[in-house]
């Protein structure tokens, strides 16, 4: 069977003679087909030399005709132009073609007509396919100009999705208008759209994602209260907009070093339609633990697995080896991809374990260094592709999402744990064995994450750190599940629980009418490296569960 291919201008007389010439023949020939591409004018020369490099042809005008040999399991053989395709239809089938050059020219310009309506058919069709909207809030930080090329690369939503980003931040100038311009400039194909939106009334509207990150500001705050309260009205804006704009099945995602949890417990309170889809990112805690121990095992972070991260991600946190594994790794033992070997069985240094590991990532959380624009873009991504697409099998992911009472966690609290994602959600792995959190360690983390969440809805003056032993500890300590001398468990009274860590202060006004100036007024102010050390001091070296 012959099978040509015949491509022109839309508007090329040439290709109109040779299209009702290959009409016929297909028409009149039984093992004869044709396939007909038309381009427009404005792009054909660049269509062209694009075809002729892949095949290592040469050829300058239109039409250009060849054969395919997709049945022989070859490439396509070029006959040529017009005058090669009517000496071949003359010399193999006795046929010529007899029209008139005048007669040419009018079928020539209703291609072109065809060829342009056939062109906008096709874009009305697209815009009937919605995308993806992609908001992100703070634009102008370094997470932000991280974060885009990661959305933008088909990796994250996949390459059959296509999103429409949206750029919020209170800052508009030329350091957003720069990272909407270089955005463009990334031709990426998944990219409909990318624009800059800084009127608070049109926030989040009909948002499918909205990632929210740090805010940027020059001013200082004098205390660790007052950056704790900061982030309430602007929580409570975000929380009355997404409410008010976004789209009904809107996932809403925090990254950041500062107030992680806080902030995810804030947007549920405020936006709590949603709640069930607001989540914490802890990958990036995860993803240094990782490097530390890849550093100290000389190998890399990439295979190592499984590190858990318990509790306040940007805070007082918990991280967890007891199920951590390393793939790939060389010594002595070795075998296929799929051969893994439980870290704590590698590291002998316990004193290293225990002091320095722990130290290292203290610091880090203290200080936020090592957790800039890169790692919380990389995170916020690989979050989004698990939510979308899942995580990969058997492997555990760390999460900060609303306890329900899983692990012995107080419910309503935002608690980073271990977590899998299936089919659009998230599974907290509530069967893992031997993962027990010791009484004292979990006490530890939740005492702040709930002074955190007191002392932002103003029911306590001043954040106390946790220290063992006083009054203070007592009483977060009653919050958790108590043994008798029978070993039963014994629940604190639903009065004494809610006087701890529920919600203290009446339903805020949710009418809110806000200016442009407004929303400058609401922003958190930046917190100075040495104000908060939301890790504990030498009294949580036990960060490590013994083994």
């Amino acid at each position: 069977m012959a099978k040509f291919v015949l491509a022109g201008e839309a508007d090329c007389p040439y290709y109109a003679k040779a299209e009702l010439l290959a009409d016929y023949l297909q028409k009149n020939l039984p093992n004869f087909r044709i396939h007909k591409i038309t381009q427009h004018p404005d792009i054909w020369e660049e269509w062209l030399k694009d075809v002729c490099e892949k095949n290592k042809w040469s050829h300058k005008t239109s039409p250009i005709i060849w054969r395919e040999l997709l049945d022989r399991g070859g490439k396509g053989i070029l006959l040529g132009g017009y005058n090669e395709f009517l000496e071949h239809a003359q010399l193999y089938y006795g046929v010529t073609s007899s029209m008139t050059s005048e007669l040419m020219l009018i079928v020539a310009k209703e291609n072109l007509g065809t060829h342009i309506e056939k062109e906008l058919e096709e874009e009305s069709l697209k815009g009937l396919i919605s995308p993806l909207q992609v908001w992100i809030t703070s634009a102008s930080t370094p997470a932000s100009y991280n974060l885009i090329p990661l959305l933008t690369s088909g990796e994250v939503f996949g390459m059959h999705t296509e999103i429409s980003i949206t750029l919020f931040d209170n800052k508009p100038g030329n350091k957003l208008t720069s990272v909407l311009l270089e955005s463009q400039d990334l031709v990426a194909p998944v990219l409909r759209s990318i624009r800059i939106c800084t009127r608070v009334e049109e926030a989040f509207h009909q948002a499918h994602v909205i990632i929210i990150l740090d805010d940027s500001t020059d001013k200082e705050v004098l205390s660790l209260e007052e950056g704790i309260r900061s982030r309430v009205p602007l929580c409570r804006l975000y929380g009355y907009l997404i409410e008010k704009n976004a789209h009904e099945s809107v996932r809403v995602i925090v990254g950041g070093k500062t107030f992680v949890n806080l902030k995810t417990a804030l947007l549920m309170r405020y936006a709590p339609s949603v709640a069930h889809n607001i989540i914490a990112v802890a990958l990036g805690v995860e993803g240094q633990a990782k490097a530390v121990l890849a550093r100290k095992l000389k190998t890399t972070s990439a295979g190592i697995k499984d590190v858990i991260i318990w509790g306040n991600i940007s805070g007082n946190n918990y991280v967890d080896l007891r199920k951590a594994k390393v793939y790939r790794y060389e010594s002595a033992i070795w075998g296929p991809p799929h051969y893994s070997r439980p870290v704590l069985n590698l590291i002998f240094d316990s004193e290293w374990l225990n002091k320095e590991f722990v130290t290292t990532l203290k610091n880090l959380s203290a200080t936020g260094k090592q957790f800039g624009g890169i790692l919380s873009a990389h995170s916020i991504a690989t979050t989004l592709k698990y939510w979308y697409h899942g995580s990969p099998p058997g492997e555990i992911v760390s999460l900060g999402v609303l306890s329900e009472g899983q692990f012995g966690i107080p419910e309503g609290l935002v608690f980073s744990m271990p977590v899998k994602f299936e089919n659009g959600s998230w599974v907290v792995l509530t069967d893992l064995e031997d993962i027990e959190i010791n009484e004292q360690i979990m006490t530890r983390m939740t005492s702040d994450i709930i002074q955190e969440k007191l002392v932002a809805l103003g029911d306590v003056l001043y954040f106390e750190p946790y220290q063992s032993g006083t009054n203070l500890a007592k009483k977060y300590e009653s919050i958790l599940p108590i043994k008798d001398d029978n070993h039963k468990d014994q629940q604190p009274t639903i009065e004494h629980k809610y006087s701890l860590y529920s919600d203290l202060v009446q339903e805020e006004e949710k009418d809110l009418v806000l200016s442009d100036m407004d929303f400058l007024d609401l922003v958190p102010q930046s917190i100075p490296e040495k104000t908060y050390n939301p890790v504990p001091t030498d009294d949580f070296e036990d960060k490590r569960v013994e083994q």
